[in-house]
C-alpha cells in the first residue's frame, strides 16, 4: 500500500504526544478503538468532512513500514467514500513520525497543507 500516511492532530495533542514519546489518539480515535489516518490522496477530503475551521490543526505523515501489524487497511464505516483507510491498532510512536507540519485555516475555512499534498 502507500509508504506515507497521514493523521490531523490538534497542537495541544501533539506538543502532549511529544512529551510522551507517542500519539495515543483523539476522543473520536478512542471511541473507535483506533487512529484514524489518511492517504495523501485522501487526507483534504477528511479534513473538509471531519475538521473544517477547525483550528491549531497539525498534519502528522507516519511511515507505514515503522507501524507493523498495527496497521490494518480497512473501509470507513458508514461511508460511501471509496477506498481503504489506514487505522492504527495501536498508539503512534513519535518515531514513527516523519513529519509534522501546522495547517493553517485559510480565509474560506479549508486548511492549507503543504503544496506536496495533492
Amino acid at each position: 500500500m502507500e509508504r506515507f500516511i497521514y493523521t490531523l492532530v490538534r497542537a495541544s495533542d501533539w506538543e502532549a504526544a511529544r512529551a510522551l514519546g507517542e500519539y495515543r489518539g483523539s476522543a473520536d480515535d478512542k471511541r473507535d478503538g483506533f487512529l484514524h489516518f489518511s492517504t495523501a490522496a485522501q487526507l483534504r477530503a477528511t479534513a473538509a468532512k471531519h475538521r473544517r475551521c477547525v483550528l491549531d490543526l497539525w498534519m502528522l505523515e507516519a511511515n507505514t513500514a515503522a507501524l507493523g501489524d498495527a496497521l490494518r487497511w480497512e473501509a470507513a464505516s458508514g461511508s460511501s467514500r471509496p477506498g481503504l483507510f489506514p487505522h492504527l491498532y495501536a498508539a503512534l510512536p513519535v518515531s514513527a513520525v516523519t513529519r509534522a507540519v501546522a495547517v493553517p485555516l485559510g480565509p474560506d475555512g479549508a486548511h492549507r497543507f503543504p503544496d506536496d499534498v495533492p
